[in-house]
């Protein structure tokens, strides 16, 4: 007959009332003829105290006392107000007063890392000399690194963005689909991909559902979206880039200009940014506690600049490139710090690239052939979409294959699907990684994969 409450409901208004608490054993200390313990459920904690009375003997202080860290465990106990407020907990106000307590899951004694060393600022730890655990070692125990409150706040905000992007889109009129991520040909046309051995054949992991949204425009779906795992094999050891990540795609047919899109894609990531600062401030503020961070800051409506503006700007700054160079990781960053300076915002949005740095399906600028109508963008200075009005005509897309050196048996699928009468249309694949790590602030996407895949970990 127990009924289980959450420890994020255990405030000053449950005072005096008696009730059922399962967590895990984060601390335990022994004082006299007392135990002091703290209980954990995801982010949120209280402290918990045995103490020798009407209902605790000494056999039970001491049996609370020697339960291991980490173990699960269910309590009943009366929910009392502090005397003074308890710090190093999230339930400041009460602490709650055992009567009995039954071990559900025990833990090994060793742990392979100590939770609050796993949460503690680098910058305290060197200042202390106290232990932090650095990045390999929480990868190898992902499963214990993921209980930190820290861990837990991210994936919480992560699991927001997916929510908000749905929900936004599916608002505008956008419907779901669920794209193959066996293919037969290279999504973007280059040499970045997985092969599997397939039957008799070979095929590919998808590098993005691309062709496949493409397709759905074709067959007059006109807004489609999809959330799901995209492949590169990139052999790039960076702080942003990983070998499997979430691809959160938007594709959608237009009346009169892709800048329809731009702005309809632009105001999806808006409305993401205004209900993470609603709906997610705890989370926020848990993970800022560990890794410190200005707020998010964006403009409505957002920023839009021609890539040949950002190339001045960082002219100005005294970078050399040429006009139709891409902009690299580093003259990124500059940009994006040279952007919040002049107009104090962290997202923005970089349009008409020159077309010879992008992928063969990228429609041309009707109004100067160097450039394309293709546009990237950005979050604190870092790329979070790649996207472009695609080419709708067989006969320009089967030239710009050529151009590419594409093989057209390939991909004459995705070809012929425009014979047939194509609209207009355009669209864009964002990272949901980067996302996540751009608006809190972080400084790896390893931080915001739950279990990282990249050239050098395929484990956990």
């Amino acid at each position: 007959d127990r009924v289980l409450v959450r420890i994020k409901d255990l405030t000053a208004e449950k005072a005096d009332k008696e009730v059922w608490v399962r967590g895990r054993i984060h601390t335990s200390r022994a004082k006299g003829k007392q135990c002091f313990l703290v209980l954990r459920q995801q982010q949120f904690n209280i402290q918990a105290l045995v103490a020798v009375g009407q209902h605790a003997s000494k056999q039970m202080v001491k049996f609370a006392a020697n339960i291991t860290k980490e173990s699960i465990v269910d309590i009943q106990g009366v929910v009392r107000k502090a005397y003074q407020k308890v710090g190093g907990c999230t339930q400041q106000d009460v602490e709650l007063h055992v009567q009995r307590i039954y071990v559900i899951s025990s833990a090994e004694p060793r742990l392979p890392l100590q939770l609050d060393d796993a949460v503690r600022p680098e910058v305290e730890g060197e200042e202390d000399g106290r232990a932090t655990v650095n990045q390999d070692t929480r990868l190898d125990n992902r499963i214990i690194d993921l209980r930190t409150s820290t861990s837990q706040a991210i994936f919480c905000l992560q699991s927001g963005i997916c929510q908000l992007f749905r929900e936004t889109l599916i608002r505008k009129g956008f419907v779901e689909i669920q794209t193959p991520k066996i293919i037969s040909a290279a999504s973007e046309g280059g040499a970045n991909v997985f092969t599997v051995s397939y039957f008799k054949t070979s095929a590919y992991l998808a590098q993005s559902p691309q062709l496949y949204k493409q397709m759905c425009i074709c067959a007059d779906f006109e807004k489609v979206f999809c959330v799901g795992p995209v492949f590169r094999a990139e052999d790039s050891n960076t702080h942003r880039h990983l070998t499997e990540f979430v691809g959160l795609d938007i594709e959608m047919a237009f009346n009169y200009h892709y800048h329809e899109v731009v702005d309809e894609i632009a105001d999806t990531l808006v409305q993401i940014f205004k209900g993470l600062q609603e709906r997610f401030q705890t989370e926020i503020q848990t993970v800022s506690k560990q890794f410190p961070c200005e707020p998010f800051k964006f403009l409505e409506p957002t920023l839009r600049l021609e890539y040949r503006e950002g190339v001045a700007m960082l002219r100005e700054a005294g970078v050399e490139m040429g006009d139709e160079e891409d902009l690299s990781t580093p003259n990124e960053k500059l940009l994006g710090r040279l952007v919040k300076e002049k107009y104090d915002t962290d997202f923005y949005i970089l349009d008409k690239y020159p077309l010879a740095v992008r992928p063969f399906y990228t429609m041309p600028d009707p109004a100067n052939p160097k450039t394309s109508n293709s546009y990237d963008m950005f979050m604190r200075g870092e790329e979070i979409l790649s996207g472009a009005q695609r080419i709708h005509d067989p006969q320009l897309l089967t030239e710009r294959a050529k151009h590419h050196g594409i093989d057209l048996e390939k991909i004459k699928a995705y070809i012929d699907s425009f014979r047939f009468g194509a609209p207009p249309h355009a669209g864009g694949g964002i990272g949901l990684e980067r996302v996540t790590m751009l608006y809190l602030g972080l400084h790896n996407v390893r931080q915001t994969s739950m279990f990282p895949r990249d050239p050098k970990r395929l484990t956990p």
